[in-house]
């Protein structure tokens, strides 16, 4: 799916353009992001909307299947701010097949973040070293991601392996 994508109408944006995109982003994760002073520039990555901090992917803008717009931080923006709310953690089971692309399954995840509400983009961080593997939308709140057993916990929507991980 995300291979068929180009980057198009790259463009550098001042930030009083995007402020109010980006403060709605930070109170949602409860991070800075410390973007004063940053080269900004707005792309379109396929339906995305993507935004470079000084040349690197940091964040998207999506929607959910009801046209809803979501921002979120990318992997890389992740590797930024492991702090950041809305993760959800998985075992070392799991991660050969989020880095092929595949949802998360309830069996593989072992802890999440209490905020984590149905339907709303999560970031799926690996248990051991807490390093981002994938984004997508919970199916699940928090404490069904953990407690259940059986099906799909996570829709992944960008992973490591994903072309977008290594852009430049």
């Amino acid at each position: 799916m995300a291979t068929e994508w180009s980057m198009k109408k790259r463009r550098p944006v001042r930030r009083k353009h995007i402020a109010p995109l980006l403060k709605r982003l930070e109170e949602d994760l409860g991070i800075d992001l410390a973007v004063d002073g940053g080269f900004l520039e707005m792309a379109s990555y396929g339906p995305w909307t993507m935004v470079f901090v000084d040349k690197v992917p940091s964040v998207i803008e999506l929607n959910n299947e009801e046209g809803e717009r979501y921002v979120f931080l990318t992997l890389r923006g992740f590797l930024n701010h492991l702090d950041a709310m809305k993760w959800v953690e998985v075992d070392h089971g799991a991660i050969p097949f989020l880095m092929n692309g595949a949802d998360c399954m309830v069996a593989g995840v072992h802890a999440a973040e209490s905020t984590v509400e149905e339907g709303e983009l999560v970031w799926i961080r690996d248990m051991t070293h807490k390093r981002p593997l994938a984004i997508g939308w919970s199916c699940m709140d928090s404490e069904s991601l953990i407690q259940e057993t059986k099906g799909k916990g996570i829709k992944t929507v960008h992973w490591v392996g994903d072309e977008l991980w290594g852009m430049e």
